[in-house]
């Protein structure tokens, strides 16, 4: 075709619709299965940011038309400053703080809630790759979480990076069956807040 040639168009009727994008993590797994299948692999799938100064309302609001229970914090991409998850939005610590503030729960923000990223809990690439579903899960529940993630390391032209995230609703979500995760207070912040 001549790169000068406009491609000949017509007109739409009717009853036509968008593409949807289908979920990558549609095959079903077992406990066998490898662990790459459960991962939210970043390279794939753009990851879900939010602004640290972004209301509580508004990060619920951004999950739910997403798609997702979990946002990474981020003030100047790609640098990760921690990350937030539905149940940091709707659980004791926002309810707290409202409390001790004197604050209502729209004044508070996604600073005030997130967790760091020195708090946050990850697992090597690597490891993950010659790991199964059923390693996964039990390392969810050794440590209580919801969410781990995966970093590759550094290499001489990249820097070490959150590759992926493995979540156990995804997990249940292709297993078909629940995962139970007790949380796990793994500072004395988190063991203060359980116990006030």
């Amino acid at each position: 075709m001549n790169r000068d040639a406009a491609l000949t168009t017509f007109r739409l009727e009717p009853g036509v619709s968008i593409a949807q994008a289908q979920p990558w993590h549609h095959q079903p797994v077992t406990l066998d299965s490898p662990a790459v299948a459960v991962m939210t692999d970043l390279t794939q799938v753009k990851a879900a940011t939010v602004h640290p100064s972004i209301s509580l309302g508004q990060a619920e609001q951004m999950m739910i038309y997403q798609g997702v229970r979990m946002l990474f914090v981020v003030t100047d991409m790609p640098s990760i400053e921690g990350l937030i998850t539905a149940t940091d939005l709707r659980g004791d610590h926002p309810m707290r703080l409202v409390h001790e503030r004197g604050a209502r729960y729209d004044e508070l923000c996604v600073a005030d809630v997130m967790t760091a990223l020195t708090m946050l809990d990850a697992i090597d690439f690597d490891d993950l790759r010659t790991a199964s579903v059923g390693n996964m899960i039990a390392t969810l529940k050794r440590f209580g979480r919801d969410h781990l993630l995966v970093v590759q390391r550094a290499e001489v032209a990249t820097p070490r990076r959150v590759r992926g995230v493995i979540s156990r609703a995804q997990i249940e979500r292709q297993l078909g069956q629940p995962v139970a995760v007790t949380p796990i207070a793994t500072s004395f912040s988190e063991i203060e807040r359980a116990l006030v």
